[in-house]
């Protein structure tokens, strides 16, 4: 028969193993939070530099990344219409930056449509492709990615992107966050 004691003695045991496991699980799992993650640092700077594309789109004049000599109609009144922008990073230069400031070129995308009154999105103005911005500059430079006369679409990502990005430009636009975002935006700008 188990007398009281070692029966008492048996049951705190069994909580200092309870104990042990549950201080070394929190050990481990802040090791795997606190473990220096590649991904950490480059989602705060894919964000900062997601920031400074869309604002830098939305603040130029459309003909700045105007596409096919597509622009904005001319409304009755003189304010000018904004521009929503969605963009999406593929990559930049250089790689190793850390910081939004030691960031030199970018390569996106962007969807960007021009909100005048009360005209919904399905008929609004788009301007749209791949980009690369030049954040050396101030403001950035926006160089639009588009076909000529002599070179093809496709021929014309690959020339000017790195093979890399020129493969994500060819397969990839907004993700479907991006574009609800862009989309809600756009209908508050048109009052719609």
């Amino acid at each position: 028969m188990i007398s009281r004691e070692n029966f008492a003695g048996w049951y705190r045991n069994r909580f200092v193993w309870v104990a042990v496991i549950v201080l070394v699980a929190s050990a481990g799992a802040v090791v795997l939070v606190n473990r220096a993650d590649p991904e950490a640092k480059p989602a705060d700077l894919q964000s900062q530099i997601i920031a400074r594309m869309r604002t830098t789109l939305e603040q130029a004049d459309p003909g700045q990344h105007n596409h096919a000599g597509h622009g904005a109609q001319q409304a009755a009144s003189t304010a000018k219409p904004a521009v929503i922008c969605g963009v999406r990073v593929y990559g930049y230069e250089p790689t190793e930056a850390t910081v939004l400031a030691d960031v030199r070129t970018v390569y996106g995308f962007h969807l960007c449509g021009v909100a005048e009154q009360k005209r919904p999105w399905d008929v609004a103005v788009k301007l749209a492709g791949p980009v690369i911005m030049d954040m050396s500059t101030e403001p950035p430079g926006i160089q639009v990615v588009e076909a000529t006369a002599e070179v093809m679409f496709t021929d014309r990502v690959r020339q000017m992107l790195p093979p890399k990005y020129a493969e994500l430009a060819l397969k990839e636009a907004l993700t479907e966050s991006e574009m609800a975002d862009q989309r809600r935006r756009y209908d508050a700008a048109a009052d719609l």
